[in-house]
Formats: structure tokens, sequence, C-alpha cells
């Protein structure tokens, strides 16, 4: 659920008093959970709004009650619209997609009417700092944040989001050809996003992959790997790797440690 807030200083302090066993995520500063015998309950704030879940509702309820003690708050109801992220519901699982966030940066970079391509990009290419430098970057660094919180619901993109995001200091033409044409890959689907089925084993895998050697500035490797915890897909990573692999298989290891 969501519910917004006019303040909530100390709020960590307040919420979770007394209820049970209660964490303060290391991840996230503003993740709080808590957990009294097979009751769980978790709060995240952001600036003036919580969402509140857990699989209690009895709980849930107290907690809201006890927040309106402390501030005054409105209860919106079931989450679905949160930052960019729109949620929807049914019996088979809950989806998650930024379909109005995706189409509002089509609409900024100008793609609305352009032809969209299936992949966001070109195989095997390789982007280095040469080339003719963008007379304006600001541009080009705002696309590529805008695509960097794109991520959140976008596993298909962030590769090339990875690939694009290390030349913002400094961005030459080519890289703005490529990010341009993520673009168009996304607007093939402005709407594809994550879904969390109802219906799970809780099994966790995980897959993990490298290229070698395929920085042509730095020679490194980059790692990919993505999480399910049985059919969903909860978390997923692109990153270069620290050292330089000598060999595919080395690569490939360090993936795996990685």
């Amino acid at each position: 659920m969501v519910i917004s807030m006019k303040k909530f200083i100390c709020l960590h302090l307040l919420v979770f008093s007394g209820r049970g066993r209660t964490w303060c995520s290391k991840a996230d500063y503003l993740l709080f959970t808590c957990r009294n015998g097979k009751s769980f309950t978790a709060l995240l704030i952001y600036v003036d709004n919580i969402n509140i879940t857990g699989n209690d509702l009895k709980a849930i309820s107290t907690l809201k009650q006890f927040l309106h003690s402390h501030f005054q708050i409105k209860d919106l109801g079931d989450l679905k619209y949160f930052l960019g992220i729109e949620v929807s519901r049914s019996k088979k699982g809950i989806s998650i997609s930024q379909r109005k966030y995706t189409l509002e940066i089509l609409k900024d970079g100008g793609i609305l009417g352009a032809k969209p391509v299936n992949f966001p990009m070109e195989q095997n290419i390789k982007l280095s700092d040469t080339g003719e430098f963008l007379r304006d970057p600001s541009q080009y660094r705002q696309l590529v944040g805008c695509l960097i919180y794109l991520t959140i619901t976008r596993l298909d993109i962030m590769y090339s989001v990875h690939v694009l995001s290390q030349f913002m200091h400094a961005p030459h033409i080519p890289h703005m050809e490529v990010a341009l044409r993520v673009l168009r890959y996304l607007k093939g689907a402005p709407g594809q996003g994550l879904f969390f089925s109802s219906q799970n084993d809780l099994s966790l895998r995980a897959f993990c992959d490298s290229d070698w050697a395929g920085c042509p500035m730095t020679c490194r490797s980059t790692t990919g790997y993505c999480i399910f915890l049985g059919s969903s897909l909860v978390s997923w990573r692109t990153k270069r790797q620290k050292t330089v692999s000598l060999s595919s298989a080395e690569a490939e290891y360090r993936a795996m440690t990685g």
C-alpha cells in the first residue's frame, strides 16, 4: 500500500518500536522490516511516500494506525504507481513495468515516430573513446541517466546501458547513435516489464556469463548475471571485471566468483 506523509523525522525509531524483531536493510537504509513469529512486514520510504507490504493484514492495519497517531497520513490503497513504476495484479501474480516513463523518454528523444528495431545494440560492436565529440554532452548524459533508471524493470537493455554509461564524461557522436538505437528498440515494446508469479517453488537459481577482453580500451572482460526465485527474475547486473583475464575460461571463472 502507498501512504503519503508530511513528515517522517525519526520514523525508523517510531514505526517498529516494540513490534517484534526489526531490521534496517544494509542495501537500502530506507527499507525497514519487522518479523514477529510468522508475521512479516516491510516498509519502504521515499521522500513523503511509504510502501507497506507483508503477509499479515492485521499487522499492516496496526502499523498504519500507529503511523497515523504520530503523523497525519493518507492511505491511497493498493500500490498501482510509484516512482515511474506501474504495478498491476491478477490471480496469476504481479506485473511491474515502466511504460509511461518509457514513453516520456521516447518523446523527449524525438523517437515516437521512428521505426523500431529488434535489438538494442549491434552484435560485436566495440565502442571506444574515438570519434567526434558531441557539441552538447548534457543531452547524452540526461538520456543515459534515464535509461539507467529504466533498467529497474528492463533487463534486456542492461548491457547496452552499461556500455553507454562508461562514456558519460566525454561522449562522442557514435555513443549518441547507439543510445538513440536503444530508444528505437524500446519503442517496439514500451510496456515490457517483469512478472512475479503467485505460484512458485521458491528455488533460487543463478546464471552468469562473460565475454573475453570485450573492452577495446582496457582489454577487461564484462560479466553478466541474473538470479531467479522460482520463475521470477529478482536480481541482475552487468559489470566490467576488475582485472584482465588471460583466457575466456578465466573470464568465465571470474564471472562465477564475482
